[in-house]
C-alpha cells in the first residue's frame, strides 16, 4: 500500500503514491490528486477542498 501524501522527495521512495500511479501498481479504487493518495469515489471532494484553500 502506497504512503497517503507524496514526500517530494527525488528521487522518488519505493511507497511513493505518485511512483505507484507511473508504474500501474496502485490498488483498486484508488487514485493520486494532488500528491494525495485518494479513492475514486472520494477524489472531487478532495480537488474541490483543495482549490478553495488556494482562493
Amino acid at each position: 500500500m502506497p504512503k497517503k501524501k507524496c514526500c517530494q522527495d527525488k528521487p522518488r521512495c519505493k511507497r511513493c503514491p505518485l511512483r505507484a500511479l507511473a508504474e500501474g501498481t496502485l490498488p483498486p479504487g484508488y487514485t493520486v490528486k494532488k500528491r494525495r493518495l485518494v479513492k475514486l469515489d472520494k477524489a472531487d471532494k478532495v480537488l474541490a477542498k483543495s482549490t478553495r484553500k488556494a482562493a
